[in-house]
């Protein structure tokens, strides 16, 4: 046989050969899922909630205009310290100090008419005195008459006039006594006028007392945003009053964040705390959970669900709570940008499993794999019976658990899970120490099936350059 032919037949036959051997891996790995996987181990598991919001003073107060007027002095400046009391600004007060003068004149006038009502008074309770005493006198002269005209000892001219004379002493007692009602009633009508004077005089200073504005709380003026010669105008109804300046007390400082609905019961007071202010970049401050909000506030309005009754059932929502910052860094000021990492739960030495591993499977599905993995192994088991909650009520459909790699399948079991992590999360049943896990890919989990043949594969995936042209 030439050589020619001997070359063609033993390259033919290299090729059958070929086509031969990759037909036969390819059955062989036909339905083989690729994936990755991880054991599962004991460690230490920390769960946290992180949120993000601001720097707050614990304390802080917005001062606002009580009066209208001009400003005309402003004695503070941002970044200064004042205590409480402290001239912060100035308003016009000529018309409000005159108002004072003219109230206080007005007052004194009143005193006066007091007084004078007071000595009238006294005059007329004398009067009357006097006219009773006249009376009395009267009337023993007028009954003495009687006895003596009945005897006959006295004419009936002597007789009448000492009649006369008592009746007009009685008419003279009757007419003090009016006056002297007449003067009790102007006189407490000169006390109430002199009391409304007063209250009226109060509230003229209460007017003049709010041109000048003082410092309710001790701190920090951190804002200023009028300047000297700007009209103050006081709040109406529901309207504020001119936004003068702001008040912080830095002493205690809070870092204001805003949980999330779906995270807030795991927030307890007291809980630690690390928080990250963008301004300190690569600092971490600890602190704890000061205090956590009762009531949602809807995330695009900023308004509690209370005040918007109108909002979308399905807005999101979510929780203000206040984390005490415990050593807060110097010159901190207030709305700084943070972020704060609420340690909610701790575990040490307990069995973990990364997050990603977690599956979720119907259990008509579990059940289909399983009649099916049995048929193919030639075991003929019962049916599983339809799970149900202590009540006798069905269960939920769906059974959370992983794919624990046996004898190069993938075999889904069920798990109980406890506190999650930022990677990993708590396995409380189901697994054990060492167990070996499908971990990955996304897309082999998201398709895998109970009992699929799988091809390991932990190699370090190629991150390809997108962005490559």
């Amino acid at each position: 046989m030439k050589t020619w032919k001997k070359v063609t037949l033993i390259v033919g036959a290299a090729v059958v050969l070929l086509i031969i051997v990759v037909v036969s891996i390819t059955q062989a790995n036909k339905g083989v899922v690729t994936v990755q996987t991880g054991q599962v181990a004991k460690q230490s598991i920390t769960s946290l909630v992180t949120a993000s919001g601001e720097i707050r003073p614990q304390d802080y107060t917005n001062v606002l205009g009580q009066g209208f007027g001009k400003i005309t002095d402003i004695d503070v400046k941002e970044g200064d310290i004042v205590k409480k009391g402290d001239v912060l600004l100035r308003v016009e007060s000529i018309q409000p100090a005159a108002d004072v003068k003219a109230q206080q004149a007005n007052l004194q006038a009143m005193q006066a008419g007091v007084q004078s009502a007071e000595a009238n008074d006294t005059s007329t309770q004398a009067d009357v005195a006097q006219a009773q005493a006249n009376l009395d006198k009267a009337e023993q002269d007028w009954k003495r008459g009687q006895s003596l005209y009945k005897e006959g000892l006295i004419p009936k001219q002597d007789f009448d006039a000492l009649k006369a004379t008592h009746d007009a002493d009685v008419a003279a007692l009757a007419a003090s006594k009016a006056r002297a009602q007449q003067a009790r009633a102007l006189l407490a009508q000169s006390g109430f006028q002199q009391q409304q004077s007063a209250a009226t005089l109060i509230h003229q200073r209460d007017v003049l007392n709010k041109t000048t504005y003082e410092a309710p709380i001790s701190g920090i003026v951190t804002y200023v945003p009028v300047k000297v010669g700007e009209n103050v105008v006081p709040g109406i109804q529901n309207a504020e009053g001119s936004f003068l300046l702001t008040l912080s007390d830095m002493a205690v400082v809070n870092a204001e964040v805003m949980v999330d609905e779906t995270d807030i019961p795991n927030v307890k007071v007291g809980q630690s705390a690390d928080v990250t202010i963008d301004a300190y970049p690569g600092q971490i401050f600890k602190g704890h959970v000061a205090d956590v909000g009762e009531e949602a506030i809807l995330r695009t309005s900023g308004l509690a669900t209370t005040q918007q009754t109108s909002a979308n059932s399905q807005e999101a929502r979510d929780f203000k709570v206040h984390v005490r910052l415990d050593n807060p860094p110097k010159q901190t000021r207030p709305g700084l940008s943070c972020t704060a990492k609420i340690q909610t739960a701790h575990r040490t030495d307990v069995l973990t499993i990364p997050i990603q591993a977690l599956a979720m499977r119907s259990r008509e599905e579990l059940k289909a794999d399983q009649e099916k993995n049995n048929k193919e192994s030639g075991v003929t088991l019962a049916a599983a019976k339809p799970a149900t909650n202590p009540d006798g009520t069905p269960a939920n459909d769906d059974v959370q658990g992983v794919f624990v790699v046996r004898a190069g399948k993938a075999v889904f079991v069920p798990v109980q899970t406890g506190i999650t992590g930022i990677t990993d999360i708590e396995v409380t049943s189901g697994l054990k120490a060492g167990d070996v896990i499908v971990t990955g890919s996304y897309k082999a989990l998201r398709t895998l099936r109970s009992g699929t043949a799988i091809k390991v594969d932990n190699s370090t995936p190629v991150i390809t350059d997108q962005s490559a042209s």
